[in-house]
């Protein structure tokens, strides 16, 4: 295992990924970058797969609910 991946992140790196992951579109990039990349930290891997994960979660979730919404609606 290389001794880069292996390394603490600093809390300014940790500032810097907060930071990009508020800016749309360019969050969704970079979690993909950072999950997948071999010379990204393993913690900071596992966090985008677990942003990823609950990005996809959530966005079936609105889905699923406005789907069952709309067949409320036309309904009424």
């Amino acid at each position: 295992m290389d001794s880069q991946n292996d390394q603490t992140i600093t809390l300014g790196n940790w500032m810097l990924t907060l930071f990009l992951t508020f800016i749309p579109i360019v969050n969704i990039i970079m979690l993909i970058v950072w999950a997948v990349s071999s010379t990204t930290p393993p913690s900071k891997a596992n966090w985008a797969r677990a942003a990823l994960l609950w990005m996809g979660i959530f966005i079936v979730l609105s889905i699923l609910l406005t789907v069952i919404g709309g067949v409320g609606l036309a309904t009424l």
